[in-house]
């Protein structure tokens, strides 16, 4: 039995050896192409690394600093100015025509914003739809916004959709003013009985808001009408 095991442990020793012989072979006969690979994966990731520090960084950086000017003219309800600049700071439309996300995702937000409240809803909804921020606050008031520019385009049925879609991805006070417009675009649809569903859940879920605090006027509104 010990012979046995001796020899098994013999054979495994050869099988190894084989094994290691065979790939110092393969090593060495490759070594030449081994080495430009490597030397290409280590080349790839510095040029990355290089790219990353003297371009990208710099360039987003630079990208944010020129938002600067543009938001203060948004807080300042000068949306004119905030989308396309003052001749001398630019505006969130060039910013992005120049940085692309670099600036931040942020910058499609309010430049669809701006072109929402001068009367341009094709270029709000676009500016919108190409946000992709992650804060859920801003993700539904985007929503909302794509959905009043969809009124504003007289295209009803994507409007309620977007308030709809508005009110699902948060759950807070701001659910009963998506809800409340989703009721009255449907009132304007002629489909009141979809409008009363939004309003009772205003009602039942969000009574504490202004629109809660408001709700049965509506209500009553379609009640009256059936």
């Amino acid at each position: 039995m010990a012979q046995n095991t001796k020899n098994q442990s013999n054979e495994a020793n050869e099988a190894v050896g084989q094994v290691v012989s065979k790939a110092e072979l393969f090593l060495e006969a490759n070594k030449k192409k081994i080495t430009i690979i490597t030397l290409a994966i280590v080349a790839v990731v510095a040029i990355v690394l290089l790219f990353n520090q003297f371009y990208t960084k710099p360039l987003k950086a630079e990208a944010e600093a020129q938002t600067f000017v543009a938001e203060q003219y948004f807080r300042a309800d000068n949306f004119e100015a905030a989308l396309k600049g003052d001749g001398n700071a630019l505006g969130f439309e060039q910013i992005i025509d120049e940085y692309g996300n670099k600036a931040g995702a942020a910058v499609y937000f309010y430049a669809g914003i701006c072109e929402l409240q001068l009367g341009n809803y094709a270029a709000a909804v676009d500016y919108l739809s190409a946000y992709k921020g992650t804060d859920p606050i801003l993700k539904a008031r985007a929503l909302c916004c794509i959905g009043d520019a969809y009124v504003g385009l007289e295209q009803f049925e994507k409007a309620v959709r977007y308030f709809l879609d508005a009110a699902n991805v948060i759950d807070n006070e701001f659910v009963a003013g998506y809800l409340l417009k989703a009721g009255i675009i449907y009132e304007e649809m002629g489909k009141p009985m979809e409008a009363l569903k939004q309003y009772e859940i205003i009602k039942e879920q969000y009574g504490n808001t202004y629109e809660g605090r408001e709700i049965n006027k509506y209500i009553t509104r379609i009640k009256v009408a059936e």
